[in-house]
């Protein structure tokens, strides 16, 4: 069996996700939403976005570190160097979420089986995009419309057909 590969991420309208490898927005109940859905569970990562993580490793959840320094090894992690490695070192049976950053969730998309989008309704200045999305290969599972402060957002989590 193979592991279910999901990536979970919030995205402004013009594709930013990120700017100096920082969030681009703080929504309170998006990041209550990341924490309640990657608790238990492995998540994937490049190593800026590991390095950008309030807490490092956070807790309760178990953190594959991609890096391309052979032999690196970071406390708490379990370290890979390619994509294959990551995937390899995933949790089988189960779902692992990749959480960043631009070049991982671009490598990662096309092997997806599953989409927790944020949509950020508001253009931002960014240095990190995220990479279009086919919604043609992809089901509609949950929506929601929210606002905070003064940002709306959605919530869409997506299947692949």
């Amino acid at each position: 069996m193979k592991p279910t590969i999901s990536i979970i991420v919030a995205i402004a309208q013009n594709k930013a996700i990120g700017k100096d490898n920082q969030l681009l927005w703080h929504i309170s109940d998006d990041l209550k939403r990341f924490k309640k859905l990657t608790l238990g569970h492995t998540m994937v990562m490049g190593k800026r976005t590991f390095e950008s993580l309030p807490t490092r490793p956070l807790p309760n959840r178990r953190s594959v570190v991609i890096t391309d320094i052979p032999g690196e090894q970071i406390e708490g992690c379990v370290m890979a160097y390619s994509i294959s490695d990551a995937i390899a070192k995933m949790e089988p049976d189960a779902e692992n979420f990749i959480i960043g950053g631009g070049s991982v969730y671009r490598q990662f998309l096309p092997l997806a089986d599953k989409l927790y989008l944020t949509i950020v309704k508001k253009d931002f200045e960014a240095d990190t995009f995220f990479e279009p999305i086919n919604y043609e290969e992809w089901e509609i599972v949950y929506t929601q419309e929210c606002m905070s402060d003064d940002l709306e957002y959605t919530y869409i989590d997506l299947e692949r057909k």
